[in-house]
């Protein structure tokens, strides 16, 4: 990470259709993909399947989406603003972003904790 907090990202010339679908095999990575469909999301934001995932897992899997070139990863102040790379999937694998967010199961809806 450099000084002001910039994470390295691939090019688009670098990105490549096994590493964009490994990356998005994952049920988790493919949920935080499908949260970005209608923009960028705080980190924050970004829910998991599993509340109970330690947040050490969480950054692994946004690493894993940004080194992959599904995601940018931002800084935002002292958050972090994650992006779906939309324009430069496109541009690289015309349709396979759409294809793999459209066969998806739909998210689950996450139930709130019990506050007893």
């Amino acid at each position: 990470m450099s000084a002001t907090g910039e994470l390295p990202h691939p090019d688009r010339a670098d990105l490549t259709l096994t590493g964009v679908l490994f990356a998005l095999s994952d049920p988790e990575r493919l949920a935080i993909a499908q949260q970005l469909v209608d923009g960028p999301l705080d980190m924050a934001a970004c829910s998991v399947t599993d509340p109970t995932m330690p947040k050490s897992t969480r950054s692994h899997l946004m690493k894993v989406l940004r080194e992959a070139g599904v995601i940018r990863n931002d800084p935002n102040g002292r958050r972090r603003l994650l992006s779906l790379r939309r324009d430069d999937l496109e541009a690289r694998f015309p349709g396979v972003l759409d294809a793999v967010l459209g066969a998806a199961d739909p998210l689950p809806v996450l139930e709130p904790a019990p506050t007893d």
